[in-house]
């Protein structure tokens, strides 16, 4: 999703480069957008888990249903994904050629 997002984008990032932007701004920008998407996933995600565990309590084995363990390291590990997953269209977006970009529409 962040990629088709960045790709569609690629006229404006073409012109924040040629304006002045750094390639590192131009990085932060495209993950803090990736990340404000899994923040929000996370919102909406860890109550609903937490909330179905009371139905799933017969299926689990050597676990409690509100394992704060198991919580903890699905989130760092869904974190992780994420980061790498938006480390690669972040990458791509900063290395724009602003002209090529402009020339494209």
């Amino acid at each position: 999703m962040l990629a088709i997002s960045v790709s569609r984008r690629t006229a404006e990032i073409g012109i924040r480069l040629a304006v002045g932007a750094s390639r590192g701004n131009v990085l932060r920008m495209v993950v803090r957008e990736g990340i404000t998407l899994v923040a929000a996933g996370l919102v909406i995600g860890l109550p609903a888990a937490f909330a179905t565990t009371r139905l799933l309590t017969s299926l689990l084995f050597d676990v409690t249903a509100h394992d704060a363990t198991s919580f903890a390291a699905a989130t760092v590990m869904l974190c992780a994904v994420a980061l790498a997953a938006c480390g690669v269209p972040a990458l791509r977006a900063s290395r724009i050629n602003p002209i090529a970009a402009l020339r494209i529409d």
